[in-house]
Formats: C-alpha cells, structure tokens, sequence
C-alpha cells in the first residue's frame, strides 16, 4: 500500500544513487581532456583529482562561521592568503609587506566584496559610483546592481581592446569610491594599463581593484619566463585590492577565490558584524556566513601539491598550447585574432567574406571542440573565446585541422539567415514588451525550452541575440533560462 503522506521518494542504496549522479553527468560537457576551453581548468596532473577529493572529504563538514571552533579552516585561508600575495608581489621584503585577504566562493563574491568594501569606507557618500572599462567582467555589474552602486563603464577601442586611462581618469567624480581596471580582461585576454589607472586613482583619492580573477596565478609565472607582463600587482603604487581566483589557473576545484587588500585598515569596512539579537553575534569577513571546509581544504592541498615549480611548468606548458592555438587561427583564410596573446586566452574573429562564427561555433562543437561564442559589443565585433590551460597542450596539433575543416564546412553552410520576422522582432522589441509566452513561443521555435537540455547547435539562437541589444539579449536569456530551470516533481 502507498503512504499517501509521503513527500519525498523512498531512501535508494548509496550505490544506486552514485549510479545516477553518474548517469546525469553523462549529458555534461567533458571537464578533462583538453577539449573544452571555458569554464573549467584542467592541468592534467595525474593523481590530483583525487587528491583534491580526499582533501575536501576530510573538512567537508568543517564550517568556515567560527574560526576559534575550527582552526584548522583558519590555518589553511590564511596559507592561501599568503599564498595568494606572495604570488601577486606582497609579503616581507615587498613595497606591500602588510597585504591582509579573505577566501571566497568565487570571482564575483570576490568583486562584490571589492565593491561592497569601497562603498562601505565612504558612509558620507549617498550615492557611490565605480568606475570601470567596458571589458570589467559583468560581475561588477552584478556587485552595483546588489549593492546600489552607479556603474561609470569606459568604453575600449576596437584596436587596443583596453581602456584609455586618460579616459578613466576623466571618469572619476567626488562620488567615486573605485577604479576597477582587468588583469586580463576575461573576453580577450589582454592585460589593462594598470599602473597608469592606479596612478590617476590615486591623484584623485580613489581606491583602485584589479580584477585578477582569471590570470593573477599565471601572469606572474609567465612573466618569470620571460614574457613581457606589464605590472599589474601590488607592485603597482596605487592598487588597493586584487582578486585572484585559486579554483581557475591555481587549478583548485571549484570554488575558492582571494581577495587581497593592501593593509588592514583598507580590509576593515568589508567586515559584517552584527549583535543586535539574542543570538550568536555575528561577524563575516564575506557574504556566506556558513561556509563549507570541503573547498579550502582542496585548494590548499592542491597548492601545496603543486608547489611553485609545478606552477611554473603548468605555465611554460600553457605557454606553448596558446602559441600553437594562435598560430592555427593566423593559418585559416577567413580568421585573425582579436589581439596577440598575452595570457591564457586566444580570441579570434572572422574577417570580412569569413565563415559565419557561430555556424563555425557549432561545427567546431561537432568535431569535439567546446569553445565560448561572445556577441557583438559596442563596435566589437562578434569572437570565439578559448580559455587555454595546461590540459591543452597534447591536443594542439588536433586543433588547426579540425578548425581549418569547421571553417570548410561553415563556408558550406552559409550564415545563419533569420526569418525577416524575428530580425524586426530582436530589433525592435523592448525588455519590457516580451511576455513570458511570447518567449515560450520563441524557444519553441528554436528548439529550446520545454526542460529539455540545450541542443548543441545554437548557431540560430546566437545569431538572434547578436541581432538583440543588450538589454533585450538579458531579458531573453533570462526567459530562456527560466524555461529550463523547472522542479522535476
């Protein structure tokens, strides 16, 4: 007989259940193997998976709230923070000697915590500003929309791909209480002119964050290889807070990101603490209150696995994989690169007469190869971003092959040719206009929606929010997002 009370299924055996994580995992993109170039970061080390597994089992349950009840967690944030500094030229016998910083879950808390900490140092300002290049990552879009905050954005030439700083010096006003300038900047990889913004944000009183999420663990071991990194570290008169994510080219699992500030007194106003009820007080250096051991622990293991020799070697290996990438795209008619490459990153576009980029997208997808498509911007125009790790390297003499043959097949194909409705549709349309069906409609007809996983060929659908503004491009995705995120009841 079934009990009509229950609310959740029956228990399963734990072999079965692992059994159906493994199963929903079958559908995902592959994490190893050098083949995807977004979203995860794969050294290739043998053994270090499950090193880093181990790590985070032992201290999954550890809970990051109190320090005093668990030191263990206190000794290992505050190994990564020093990690973390001596890596970006802080540390005893440094210009910053005294560079203090906190754990994260990630880039963007690290952000929002960069933001929410100038903010926080200026209660006299009612309405506080930053200022930011229109290549800052959207998370400190996301960080002045939570935090109330106006967001000042500096446009970037199409040529140099980086902000003027005479142009973010012109953009800092008595309300400004941050200067944000990349270390690279994530869509194309080239590093701002960081000692010039800092400069100017120093003149003006203003505190200055360089987002070094994604190249702070490799710059500066490419630089100890000879490669002509600009200063963009604490190194830098000037820079106030950096962020670096461990869980990107530091190849922790996810997630685990620094942010570092230059003293103390800067760190202060990130703090929360608040004893104004009966319970505990409580005080957070970020936004999570509880927080899981499991990440920091992996992090730390892997950090001290890995070692500073292991760095250098993962970055001369990377090295040579983004070398042999950008010298596949300058070998096809029909490509060139967005911008030499100064990271980790290898951007590319197509010239004019050139194959369609997201049919391209979509071809190089059917060969094996997961790359990020990026739209159009401001004078941008459309690019295939590869975030290149270590993991890479054995598979580049694959890659110029294949790339030359998914241009072959792109040209074949044509460019994507939208339906003369859905153009004035996607240009004419405003954020406010769509209806949640008229969206359902929409992703009915592109094949997508319905709690179905997204089709692998998404040519149609990039090339309809190419033709969108940006505000109607957030408000489809938002919608089409929505679609797939249903309760499977």
């Amino acid at each position: 007989m079934i009990d009509e009370s229950r609310v959740l299924p029956p228990g399963i055996a734990a072999d079965v259940a692992l059994s159906e994580v493994r199963q929903l995992r079958a559908g995902d993109r592959p994490t190893h193997g050098g083949q995807l170039f977004a979203y995860v970061y794969d050294p290739a080390v043998p053994g270090l998976d499950e090193l880093a597994a181990a790590a985070h089992r032992e201290s999954a349950h550890v809970n990051g709230l109190d320090p005093t009840a668990f030191p263990s967690l206190l000794a290992m944030e505050n190994a990564l923070v020093g990690a973390a500094g001596r890596v970006l030229g802080a540390g005893p016998g440094t210009t910053a000697p005294d560079v203090v910083g906190s754990v994260t879950s990630g880039g963007t808390e690290s952000l929002i915590l960069a933001v929410k900490t100038a903010r926080d140092a200026h209660p006299e300002i009612a309405a506080p500003r930053i200022v930011v290049p229109s290549t800052a990552h959207a998370a400190f879009a996301k960080a002045a929309h939570y935090l109330r905050v106006a967001l000042d954005v500096v446009p970037v030439s199409p040529d140099r791909l980086r902000p003027d700083p005479s142009a973010m010096a012109a953009a800092i006003r008595p309300e400004t209480v941050l200067v944000a300038c990349s270390a690279p900047s994530y869509a194309h990889g080239v590093v701002d002119p960081v000692a010039e913004i800092a400069a100017a944000a120093a003149a003006a009183g203003v505190r200055c964050h360089v987002d070094a999420c994604f190249g702070g663990w490799t710059l500066p071991y490419l630089r100890r290889l000879g490669e002509p990194v600009p200063a963009f570290d604490f190194a830098v008169p000037g820079v106030t807070s950096i962020s670096v994510d461990l869980h990107k080219y530091a190849y922790a699992p996810k997630g685990v990101s620094v942010l570092l500030h230059r003293d103390a007194r800067l760190r202060a106003p990130q703090y929360f603490a608040y004893a104004d009820w009966p319970g505990y007080t409580m005080i957070n250096p970020v936004i999570a209150s509880t927080r899981s051991g499991g990440p920091i622990a992996a992090a730390y293991a892997t950090l001290r696995h890995l070692g500073d020799d292991g760095y250098l070697r993962l970055a001369d290996v990377t090295r040579d994989a983004v070398a042999g990438l950008a010298d596949a795209v300058r070998a096809v008619d029909g490509l060139r690169l967005m911008a030499e490459p100064e990271s980790t990153v290898v951007c590319f576009t197509a010239t004019e007469g050139g194959p369609d980029l997201f049919v391209l997208v979509d071809e190089l997808t059917a060969r094996g190869w997961h790359t990020q498509p990026q739209l159009s911007y401001a004078g941008l125009p459309a690019s295939v971003h590869l975030t290149v790790t270590a993991s890479v390297a054995p598979r580049v003499a694959e890659f110029g092959p294949d790339l030359a043959d998914a241009v072959a097949a792109a040209r074949a194909a044509g460019p994507v040719a939208l339906p003369p409705e859905l153009v004035a549709l996607a240009t004419s349309l405003t954020p406010d206009a769509l209806t949640p069906e008229l969206v359902a409609g929409l992703a009915g007809g592109l094949g997508l929606g319905g709690g179905d996983a997204p089709t692998d060929r998404m040519a149609v659908v990039n090339t309809l929010l190419d033709a969108a503004p940006p505000a109607l491009r957030e408000r489809l995705l938002v919608e089409f997002v929505g679609l797939l995120q249903r309760p499977t009841w």
